[in-house]
């Protein structure tokens, strides 16, 4: 893993912080990119790693990023997509869902996705190795405890890219995978909904999961890397519920 540069998104939540620094410590070169300000800075500081600023909603954004992480840090053949998330939304009834709180929640969470591994794809199908990472959510899979329309439409969007990917990219070495968490404190957000469970409900949330308790960023972190190894060349289409038995 040292010979290849891995770029890393939403790095200022916990679970793209985690995955950027075991990506680090098995030997990665690893950038790491957020929206642009101070939070990226912090984060960036935090892990040591260099940072690229970029809204991975705007196509041309991601197009520059490209351009300069190839020039300063060479092609990534590790692209892990952790960018995502409820946009500070909470969950309200179907006929108050608004355009453009839906559209925002897609960019983010889709958009991102497309058009990122749109701009990296070349340089892994030259190379003929390449993998690809998204962190969907078991909102993906089933309906999501937030309540948000939008973000479990959004994961259940990304788990289909993420299967169409791997259909196209397989034959030219390269693997896509989605990992998908299951209830993990890795951001503010996560922590006012555990919050708003109050005590009955986390114990019920607890007792649904064979392990019996929540997972950290770091679990998500070992099996990013584990998608990002060599060993893990011959998995691809694969959706990953990292979530202590829920599912």
């Amino acid at each position: 893993m040292s010979a290849r540069t891995a770029l890393v998104t939403g790095v200022i939540g916990g679970i793209g912080a985690a995955i950027a620094a075991r990506l680090a410590a098995d030997g990665a070169r690893v950038v790491v990119t957020d929206l642009p300000g101070g939070a990226l800075d912090a984060a960036a500081d935090r892990l040591g790693l260099p940072a690229i600023a970029a809204d991975l909603g705007d196509p041309g954004a991601v197009r520059a990023l490209r351009d300069r992480l190839v020039t300063d840090h060479g092609a990534p053949a590790m692209l892990v997509n952790a960018a995502g998330g409820v946009c500070n939304q909470v969950g309200t009834p179907l006929e108050d869902v608004e355009p453009d709180a839906w559209h925002r929640i897609f960019a983010v969470n889709v958009d991102a996705t497309l058009y990122l591994t749109q701009a990296l794809v070349p340089a892994m199908k030259a190379a003929g190795w390449g993998r690809i990472v998204t962190i969907s959510s078991g909102a993906g899979l089933r309906p999501s405890l937030t309540g948000i329309h939008a973000y479990t439409a959004a994961k259940h969007a990304l788990v289909g890219l993420t299967k169409q990917l791997s259909l196209e990219l397989g034959r030219h070495g390269i693997t896509v995978n989605s990992i998908a968490p299951g209830f993990v404190l890795s951001n503010p957000a996560t922590r006012r909904q555990w919050e708003a469970y109050g005590p009955d409900g986390q114990a019920q949330l607890i007792g649904r999961i064979h392990t019996r308790r929540l997972g950290t960023p770091e679990d998500i972190a070992a099996a990013a890397a584990f998608l990002t190894s060599d060993d893990a060349g011959w998995i691809t289409g694969q959706i990953l519920g990292v979530d202590g038995g829920i599912t």
